[in-house]
């Protein structure tokens, strides 16, 4: 099995950057980044010290039901590259714990899949939760914030 970080849907952050609304209507905030605790969820690097960022609110979901969780994201106000390594993104590093979750196809959580995790663990903990045939994704979020950062797709090899 091979597993992916997704960042941030590119078309949300490509709106948000041009002046377009966020997911709650509204323009983002701008803001300069300390360096420290502002991981851009686009390129899963934390915003780096001094530059401009974004604060938008987010929704990772594509429609309003229960399990739609929105919440703020941090985002490099200028373009970055987004991610597309290998194993864990650097802001799914930076951090002692995270929450870990699995969702099916229709965007509900798969209950019994949440789990906060170290770092290390990550992978094979959203490994593990692929074996169950109703997780289509897991959500990785902040163990502290809730905040979103990143999404987990897998490929059967």
């Amino acid at each position: 099995m091979t597993l992916t970080v997704i960042p941030y849907d590119p078309v949300f952050v490509a709106r948000v950057r041009a002046g377009g609304p966020d997911d709650y209507g509204n323009p983002a905030e701008r803001a300069v980044s300390d360096g420290s605790g502002k991981p851009c969820r686009c390129c899963l690097r934390q915003v780096p010290a001094a530059a401009a960022m974004l604060i938008v609110a987010a929704r990772p979901f594509a429609a309003l039901q229960p399990y739609a969780e929105t919440g703020p994201i941090f985002l490099c106000a200028d373009a970055c590259t987004p991610w597309e390594g290998a194993g864990l993104p650097p802001v799914l590093s930076s951090s002692p714990a995270y929450l870990a979750k699995g969702y099916s196809a229709d965007d509900r959580i798969v209950y019994g899949t949440g789990q906060i995790l170290p770092p290390g663990d990550i992978l094979a903990h959203a490994e593990s939760t692929f074996a169950d045939p109703k997780v289509a994704y897991v959500d990785v979020r902040s163990a502290r914030n809730n905040c979103f950062l990143a999404r987990i797709r897998h490929d059967t090899d």
